[in-house]
């Protein structure tokens, strides 16, 4: 086939990689949570680590996400053949989701107001734990409609 008839076909990443993903956000987003009764600046450092974890994963994409290497490395050589495969594109675009309100808990955390830091995180927190649970990207829904007002995104 030559170049011009080419088809793209777009990255598809097993399904269940996002979802293990999403497990651990949670965990460390309910951590954040936790600590920051106790310690809004050690919630900081911990949310601050999520951040960069967010931004690596919207950078690199989910092959390459930290949590994703674990996936890869740990737990998917334990699991049946991938039987469903989802477009890497969106979840990229959900770890950029993730990132705006992981930074912004963070500023609320480390100088203030800690209600932002806790609004922030709990928003995060309820997007990890729709796809980790149910398999209900919030930013993977967002994505189509970024992309209507970025065309030039597409």
């Amino acid at each position: 086939m030559s170049s011009t008839t080419q088809t793209r076909i777009p990255d598809q990443v097993d399904v269940r990689g996002p979802r293990f993903v999403a497990w651990v956000t949670t965990a460390v987003l309910v951590v954040t949570l936790l600590v920051s009764a106790s310690s809004p600046a050690v919630a900081a450092v911990i949310l601050g680590v999520q951040t960069v974890v967010f931004a690596l994963g919207a950078a690199l994409g989910p092959r390459r996400h930290p949590y994703g290497l674990v996936f890869a490395a740990l737990v998917a050589p334990r699991l049946g053949p991938v039987t469903d495969r989802e477009p890497a594109p969106p979840l990229r675009f959900a770890q950029l989701v993730g990132l705006v309100f992981a930074a912004l808990g963070v500023v609320g955390f480390a100088v203030g107001p800690v209600l932002l830091g806790l609004v922030a995180t709990a928003f995060a927190l309820v997007a990890a734990v729709l796809n980790a649970a149910f398999g209900l990207c919030l930013g993977c829904r967002l994505y189509p409609l970024f992309l209507r007002l970025n065309p030039t995104h597409s």
